[in-house]
């Protein structure tokens, strides 16, 4: 079985798109479908979305004031990498709600990004239906989440029906498991 790959970042998009046509690559999961005008044959599966909650470690949340989303407002971000379907979104909701953070980071790799957050060099966002994996591998706190953020994601194939066994396990789990309670 040949390696599927999470993928955020456009500048490997392209590549790793390119892989999964030659068959290199089974599967390619993106916050985002396949881009349209592609010369590569591939397919995108919604695999579900979920609200975007904000985490960071015990130490920094307990020196935030105020109550969500309010507590934001002056605090270290770490934000998703310029490419990341999030980079623009959480931006403009923080200004929405009148809140100003210090992007203290950017990050293309979202599991490096966690790893600051849990040692307390800023907030960082996560999918809300990740909340509780999340509290649990990076011991951080959920500082609380928002419905007007949603964080899509998608399992692009060079089939138009799910055959591979892996992709189809990662399909099945994100729609019975993961993202059943998000719809």
């Amino acid at each position: 079985m040949r390696a599927f790959i999470w993928c955020s970042p456009a500048p490997n998009e392209s590549r790793l798109l390119a892989e999964l046509a030659i068959h290199r690559l089974d599967m390619v999961l993106a916050d985002r479908p396949m881009p349209p005008g592609t010369d590569i044959k591939g397919y995108s599966h919604p695999l579900g979305e979920s609200a975007l909650a904000f985490m960071a470690a015990p130490a920094l949340a307990a020196t935030l004031r105020g109550e969500f989303p309010n507590c934001l407002d002056g605090a270290p971000l770490l934000l998703p990498g310029r490419d990341s379907a999030l980079h623009g979104a959480l931006p403009r909701w923080l200004e929405r709600k009148g809140r100003h953070m210090r992007i203290v980071g950017e990050f293309d790799d979202s599991a490096l990004m966690k790893v600051f957050g849990e040692a307390g060099a800023g907030v960082f966002p996560a999918p809300a239906a990740s909340i509780s994996d999340v509290m649990a591998h990076y011991k951080v706190t959920c500082l609380g989440q928002t419905e007007e953020i949603r964080e899509r994601f998608f399992l692009i194939s060079a089939e138009r029906k799910l055959t591979h066994p892996a992709a189809r396990a990662v399909s099945e789990h994100a729609l019975k498991g993961l993202f059943a309670a998000t719809k």
